[in-house]
């Protein structure tokens, strides 16, 4: 285990997230609307948010269990914040959406290790969003104009802007009271 978080307040991350997300979307949707469809293309946001993956990456680095490929962490210690320069010289397209891809791949991993071998059914909401988390991840850093296409249908009406932040609302919520409750 790396990160040691209980079910309970992995829960309560995730359902606090889902919440921070879509409640603005819902109070002020034209004003969330214009800012979301910015998101893919602010370099400061994207450097931002990528400064956030490489501290999380190289504590991470420095502080897991690597068994027979320790002599790599040096190596990798040094390849970590050259490789973070690199990028933000030479990757200026989509920058926001690849680093949000990496911490969602990031994020994903402490709630799938809270939820594993736990017994309740409830589990699996978390053990869900971590997996939605991975897709999107996933497809976001290997082919972040699909960011830009989600954003695209999503904020195309009001009606369909509102309605997928009161699904994300809903899921956020159900998540933390079974944090409450359950977990």
């Amino acid at each position: 285990m790396i990160y040691h978080l209980s079910l309970h307040n992995a829960g309560l991350f995730a359902g606090i997230f889902l919440l921070f997300i879509s409640l603005p979307a819902l109070v002020m949707p034209e004003a969330a609307r214009n800012w979301v469809r910015s998101v893919p293309r602010s370099f400061v946001l994207g450097a931002a948010l990528l400064t956030i993956a490489l501290i999380w990456s190289y504590w991470l680095l420095a502080t897991m269990e690597m068994g027979e490929f320790s002599s790599f962490r040096k190596p990798l210690m040094f390849a970590l914040p050259v490789g973070y320069v690199l990028v933000l010289r030479f990757v200026n397209e989509f920058l926001a959406v690849r680093s949000l891809g990496i911490l969602y791949l990031l994020a994903a991993e402490p709630l799938l290790e809270a939820a594993f071998l736990r017994y309740e059914t409830s589990r699996l909401l978390v053990t869900v969003f971590a997996y939605i988390l991975i897709v999107k991840g996933l497809f976001w850093v290997t082919m972040p104009y699909v960011m830009r296409d989600m954003i695209t249908w999503g904020t195309r009406t009001i009606g369909r802007w509102i309605s997928l932040n009161a699904v994300i609302l809903i899921y956020g919520a159900i998540i933390l009271v079974c944090a409450f409750t359950r977990y």
